[in-house]
């Protein structure tokens, strides 16, 4: 607990204060014995506490309104103690209302709706080794395996119950550490009313969610996973607030946090409330939010969730029904500047970390700095790659032919951005299906499908995220109230396809070409990709080195025989990796391992190889000088951790 120092109500004033936390909110006095309230409520006539310290008696606890034109109403309450809960009562000509604290760190778990007097100490971090090294970790030359997870249903306990941070930590990361993930992205954990929101209809932007403990467990469940080698992402969702009446909306009597005009204020999608970008203090509560958690929680990246909602203020609105920027445009140029300072402020105080842009559109440099014109994210998703993927594979493959620029396209624009190819949650909900169960064909051809579009998503330039379940090809479209359904690993295909997921997974860390280039051309070349007529991709993937490896894929249940592609050197090219193996669930077709080139040009590559492709599969292939020794070590090693199949922990 602290007080407002003159640069401290300088920098609320201008919107650039990123410590708010730590002066806004209910803070305990140092030995416990009371605690100091502050809460912005610039348009309120009174503003008092009220809680289980004082039997929520409506005027116990009067605040006093600040004489410094902030807005800020303060106190000290005596007889506060931790774990009390409290709410402001702020009241209003015409009207009042109990609010929850918008700094609040604990909160009541829901339906409850309080927030609660805690420290963000008592937790000591072991993550000493991770925090000293993530810098490589989180590069963007780094391989990037991303596992998706929602934490109330990705497993659950006795009688359905969900798991705490501290149950879940060890069993997530083991689980991750032998599939060979490289990080951990959370569906947001930020308090939030509405359980079936998955987090992102929040209220309480700095309380992580206490349906699964404390900020305490949840800085164990962080340095966990920070000790077992696992980078930890969080989803955040500055777009948008819901208009529950304890949260933000409305908050002092007036649009505080939020546009009074539906035509700004209102998202017509999500039916909730869009931020002021351009209100200072609304500015200065995201921003200090943001770098609240890189700070007090060591996560290593954050995803901010709907930029595309953000940047367009005609974003899903008709005409006549937004408001035109001052030249007229339909940019919002006020979360333009906001996403810029968010970046520009979190790179300059982690270097060591990235944002990553959930933006659906085609505005450009989303991934570029901001002094050369960009946005300043260091990564965004690639929607245009997932859609056109999943279109591609849920055709027959008997007319696949006729779509295959939908597999090639995406390279013409992939080094445009720094991109992420996402596999996430939004692809396996609302109707839509597990990934398994868009693909077409019998149970083979599904299995053998899947095992493709991973090996192809792993090989193509990009970071990867694959949302939990698909990795066991669940069945069901993912369900928030259920835990995955691993009794499916009983079964060879389900098994087969977790095991090829984890090989993939290890061989990509494995090979540097398969991630050490991914945002420029030199790390990509095209060996055939005009082959329509059988469905055949051929490329090279290159490191700073001018490694390479060689990635076939065929996308129709025929196998190729005599399959002609051209490559650089002579000699013997080993087969890396094919996901046709028996030991995925495939029919075992391939090239014995390894195969000769013969001294004939192809394609302009001097020498040429002559492959049997396997139906629906795809093929690593890598000269024998190259080969990646490691790979082999990994994978005796991950072998003989999960003798059987790698369910999770207490599974």
């Amino acid at each position: 607990m602290r007080s407002f120092s003159d640069l401290d109500v300088y920098l609320f004033k201008q919107g650039r204060h990123t410590r708010l936390y730590e002066l806004l909110g209910g803070h305990l006095a140092a030995d416990g014995q009371g605690a100091h309230f502050a809460v912005w409520a610039p348009n309120a006539d009174w503003v008092g506490v009220v809680g289980d310290f004082n039997g929520w008696e409506k005027a116990a606890h009067p605040l006093a309104l600040r004489p410094d034109g902030t807005g800020i109403w303060e106190g000290f309450v005596p007889e506060a103690r931790q774990g009390q809960r409290y709410k402001y009562r702020i009241c209003w000509p015409g009207g009042e209302a109990l609010r929850a604290d918008p700094f609040a760190v604990h909160a009541e778990t829901p339906p409850a709706t309080a927030s609660i007097l805690w420290p963000l100490h008592g937790h000591v971090w072991q993550d000493d080794q991770w925090m000293a090294e993530r810098r490589q970790a989180n590069a963007l030359h780094a391989p990037w395996a991303i596992y998706e997870v929602h934490l109330g249903s990705w497993q659950r306990g006795p009688g359905g119950r969900w798991l705490s941070y501290r149950e879940i930590a060890p069993a997530l990361a083991d689980y991750v550490r032998s599939m060979g993930f490289t990080h951990v992205e959370l569906l947001p954990v930020a308090e939030h009313p509405f359980y079936g929101s998955w987090g992102y209809q929040a209220t309480g932007y700095f309380a992580p969610t206490s349906r699964y403990g404390t900020p305490q467990d949840f800085m164990y469940f962080v340095d966990i996973l920070h000790q077992h080698g696992i980078g930890v992402i969080l989803d955040w969702v500055p777009g948008h607030f819901p208009t529950d009446a304890h949260g933000l909306a409305y908050f002092d009597g007036t649009a505080l946090y939020e546009h009074a005009d539906p035509r700004q204020g209102f998202h017509p999608d999500w039916k909730s409330a869009i931020f002021n970008y351009g209100r200072y203090e609304v500015a200065g509560f995201l921003l200090s939010n943001a770098l609240y958690w890189l700070r007090e929680y060591h996560i290593d990246a954050l995803r901010v969730d709907g930029v595309a909602s953000m940047l367009y203020l005609d974003y899903s609105r008709k005409e006549g029904e937004w408001i035109p920027n001052r030249y007229g445009g339909r940019e919002n140029l006020e979360a333009i500047q906001l996403l810029r300072t968010l970046n520009t402020m979190v790179y300059g105080e982690f270097p060591d970390v990235q944002t990553i842009a959930e933006e659906s559109t085609a505005w450009p440099m989303v991934s570029r700095p901001v002094y050369l014109g960009g946005l300043g994210f260091g990564l965004k998703w690639n929607m245009g790659w997932m859609h056109d993927t999943l279109y591609y594979m849920s055709k027959d493959p008997i007319y696949r032919k006729y779509h295959h620029n939908q597999l090639t396209f995406a390279i013409w624009y992939a080094f445009t951005e720094n991109f992420v190819l996402p596999l996430s949650h939004d692809e396996v909900v609302h109707g839509k299906g597990s990934l398994i169960s868009k693909l077409p064909g019998d149970i083979w051809q599904k299995m053998a499908g899947l095992r493709l579009l991973f090996a192809y998503m792993y090989t193509i330039p990009g970071k990867n995220l694959l949302f939990m379940g698909g990795e066991i090809a669940q069945w069901k479209e993912w369900n928030h109230d259920e835990a995955l359904d691993w009794c499916l690993l009983d079964f060879p295909y389900h098994s087969g396809v977790q095991r090829f997921v984890r090989h993939l997974n290890w061989l990509y860390r494995s090979v540097p070409a398969l991630y050490e280039v991914d945002f420029e051309p030199a790390g990509f070349q095209w060996e055939n990709c005009w082959d329509s007529d059988q469905s055949v991709l051929s490329f090279f993937r290159r490191d700073r080195q001018g490694r390479a490896v060689l990635v076939i894929i065929n996308a129709v249940p025929v196998p190729r025989y005599d399959y002609v592609v051209g490559v650089p050197r002579p000699g013997i090219w080993r087969e890396v990796l094919n996901s046709d193996a028996a030991c995925y669930g495939g029919s075992n077709v391939g090239n014995g391992g390894q195969v000769h080139t013969y001294p004939e040009a192809v394609r302009g590559f001097p020498f040429g190889l002559r492959l049997t492709i396997p139906p629906l599969a795809a093929l690593v292939l890598c000269h024998e000088d190259d080969y990646p020794a490691n790979w082999l070590e990994s994978l005796q090693r991950i072998e003989a951790a999960n003798p059987g199949e790698a369910h999770g922990s207490g599974l």
